[in-house]
């Protein structure tokens, strides 16, 4: 039923119209954005639309690699950072934008890169300046600041550019990166080896 849909949504009833790139990545920025919309709803916003920054955190370190315990420490941070008045909330608009920043990854990286080499500090002005000039994204200070809570391990006010690309572009894969092997290849790859190794049983007679 899904493929029948996509199908006629890319090629018309008839199945003989032309899917043109323009359209092709349209569908790809709109599908996009509703399991991003999704994601977002699913944190329960409260009357103003509005999620806590460490709904915002989790989504973040979704499909990060974390260990447990990390995991755990780094979200107890965000969630002390920003409790009671302290906590001005994530809106839909800001988690779309940063996430179309994360869509640049790559090209953030780079720029990113160039900064350490040059020896300059990744601060908050520096994240918020390679958001505009490579992926044209206006990221609030407040999003910003509560990435740098949730990475900034010793407080100093510094990004680890290695480790934040490295979970940002986890995130981004979903954890899709990684081969789900269900056993079954294992079997296949067991008895072959299993067929190759062993003699067959009739040069024994």
């Amino acid at each position: 039923g899904v493929n029948s849909a996509l199908s006629t949504y890319f090629f018309g009833q008839s199945l003989k119209e032309k899917l043109t790139i323009e359209k092709f990545l349209e569908f790809q920025q709109q599908l996009q954005q509703e399991i991003l919309s999704l994601e977002f709803r699913r944190k329960g916003p409260d009357e103003n639309g509005l999620i806590q920054e460490a709904d915002f955190a989790e989504l973040l370190l979704a499909y990060g690699g974390y260990p447990p315990n990390k995991k755990a420490r780094m979200l107890k941070r965000v969630k002390k950072a920003f409790k009671g008045e302290a906590s001005q909330g994530i809106s839909r608009e800001d988690y779309l934008k940063f996430f179309h920043f994360l869509n640049n990854i790559n090209d953030v990286d780079t720029a990113l890169t160039f900064y350490h080499i040059a020896g300059a500090s990744i601060d908050p002005a520096t994240l918020k300046h390679v958001a505009k000039t490579v992926a044209h994204v206006e990221l609030s200070d407040h999003v910003v600041n509560v990435v740098f809570t949730l990475f900034d391990d010793n407080n100093d006010g510094q990004l680890s550019n290695r480790e934040f690309v490295a979970v940002m572009k986890n995130r981004l894969q979903r954890g899709l990166e990684k081969p789900k092997d269900t056993g079954f290849v294992k079997l296949i790859v067991s008895m072959f080896k299993c067929a190759k190794e062993t003699k067959p049983v009739l040069l024994d007679i």
